[in-house]
């Protein structure tokens, strides 16, 4: 008799892991339908920025799959513009409601890969027309054409996070006056402050306006739409408000259907993303997973953890062994010409679990420094005081920057002493990199401290 697999949510975990349970267990051995509110599925959410700002000019290059696809080749019954409502894991079925009804779908196993919610403020005016998040392709289409048809002059990003410097990036490229507030002395909370402070200065120089240390108290409209931000500073003038608040996990779900939630208020799953209940699996934006440094619960939105988790659920599905180990907590962004990574322990965050940390900060070149296009790179590594254990590393630059930071992951991920570092063997040719690539003058450096202390 087969088994009937049910998924909740239509994108990267979710359909990662009912296409690899497919691909192990034919229909009539494992039917599998996947519930999705939106009206897009299997979608790179990390590419709305690119697709507002111009960079993608077609929405359906964002679309990995249609849901006609998996039917018609994965044999698997996506259904969008559905919204589970509950989870009764002692009946074995959710409650799903679309546009026509509400009914029961049974299930034998289940994934919930429902994703993370938005931080929406709770202040005056936030149901304004012009106020928009950005976490679903549906609000990407929804922002390109709020543009198209009211052409607004001054757009105000609220968040100074990955979204935030994205997002602002993409109203200069339409021209907009922009203004970027947050509540931190700031932005990019991610990084120390020190790497931080680069970040300002690139904002700055790229034209985007400052207001720092600002809480946002409320929004004024005219006719139903905004027309102002009002911060614990002063208003000011705003056409388009683009929220990049962050997330956190959607738990809600599994936490009223009994399901254990962590601390993190992501849904508790171990190494090969099963839950606190037997046949329910979890991955992605809902879960909390292990820093691999810290060895501390986190809670990281990202679409390579969500892909790589649903892959191990479809394995363990489909009759496979696959576990996701944790993170280091990876991420890269930018800002027009800048760029900006960081992997591992802030300081702030290494101190907090228990190490005694030192730092360095070093400037080099991306390329050769006499090589044509040469751009300024200032790496910051910091590591363990006592074993010189390298615990997390940031990076701000310009074109060819950033993506050097997986170096820098992949030591962290074996758990590389800086002294170890020093003797990567990395590439050098004078288009790609100097003689010392910026990560072994990093490395260098903080190997001469720690030897100095």
């Amino acid at each position: 008799m087969s088994e009937r697999l049910v998924v909740i949510g239509g994108d990267a975990a979710g359909m990662s892991a009912a296409s690899q349970a497919r691909r192990r267990r034919p229909a009539d051995d494992l039917a599998i339908v996947a519930f999705e509110r939106g009206q897009h599925a299997s979608y790179s959410a990390c590419g709305i920025p690119y697709l507002v700002a111009g960079d993608v000019d077609d929405v359906d290059a964002l679309i990995a799959r249609r849901p006609e696809e998996f039917r018609e080749r994965q044999q698997i019954d996506l259904r969008l513009g559905s919204e589970v409502l509950a989870i009764d894991t002692d009946r074995r079925e959710v409650v799903v409601r679309d546009a026509a009804r509400e009914y029961r779908e049974p299930f034998d196993q289940l994934v919930i890969a429902t994703g993370g919610t938005p931080a929406r403020p709770e202040v005056p005016g936030a149901v304004l027309a012009g106020i928009h998040g950005v976490q679903t392709l549906d609000d990407g289409i929804r922002i390109l054409g709020y543009l198209e048809r009211h052409a607004p002059r001054h757009a105000v990003v609220v968040g100074g996070g990955y979204i935030g410097l994205e997002m602002a990036e993409a109203m200069l490229r339409h021209g907009l006056d922009v203004t970027l507030v947050d509540a931190a002395e700031q932005p990019m909370r991610t990084l120390d402050p020190d790497m931080g402070a680069l970040v300002a200065l690139a904002l700055e120089r790229e034209g985007v306006r400052l207001r720092l240390g600002e809480r946002l108290t409320g929004f004024a409209g005219s006719g139903g739409r905004v027309t102002a931000v009002h911060t614990t500073a002063g208003e000011i003038p705003a056409d388009i408000v683009i929220l990049g608040l962050g997330t956190r996990p959607n738990s809600g779900l599994a936490a009223a259907a009994g399901i254990d939630v962590g601390s993190t208020g992501g849904i508790r799953v171990d190494r090969r993303m099963r839950t606190s209940v037997a046949g329910v699996w979890a991955g992605g934006d809902c879960v909390e997973t292990l820093h691999l440094v810290s060895q501390r619960p986190v809670a990281v939105a990202l679409g390579t953890h969500a892909n790589k988790q649903g892959r191990a659920i479809g394995i363990n599905i489909g009759g496979g062994y696959a576990t996701f180990p944790g993170v280091v907590g990876t991420a890269v962004s930018k800002l027009c010409s800048h760029e900006v990574a960081r992997t591992g322990l802030t300081t702030a965050e290494a101190e907090a679990a228990g190490f005694s940390t030192f730092s360095v900060v070093t400037e080099s070149t991306t390329r050769a420094g006499y090589f044509p296009g040469a751009r300024t790179i200032k790496t910051k590594i910091i590591a363990e005081r006592t074993t010189g254990r390298f615990l997390g590393g940031q990076i701000v630059g310009q074109e060819g920057a950033a993506k050097r930071i997986d170096a820098l992951a992949v030591a962290l991920w074996h758990g590389m002493t800086v002294e170890e570092m020093t003797a990567l063997d990395l590439s050098y040719a004078p288009p790609f990199a100097p003689v010392w690539d910026p990560i072994l003058i990093a490395a260098r450096k903080a190997a001469e401290k720690l030897a100095g202390d």
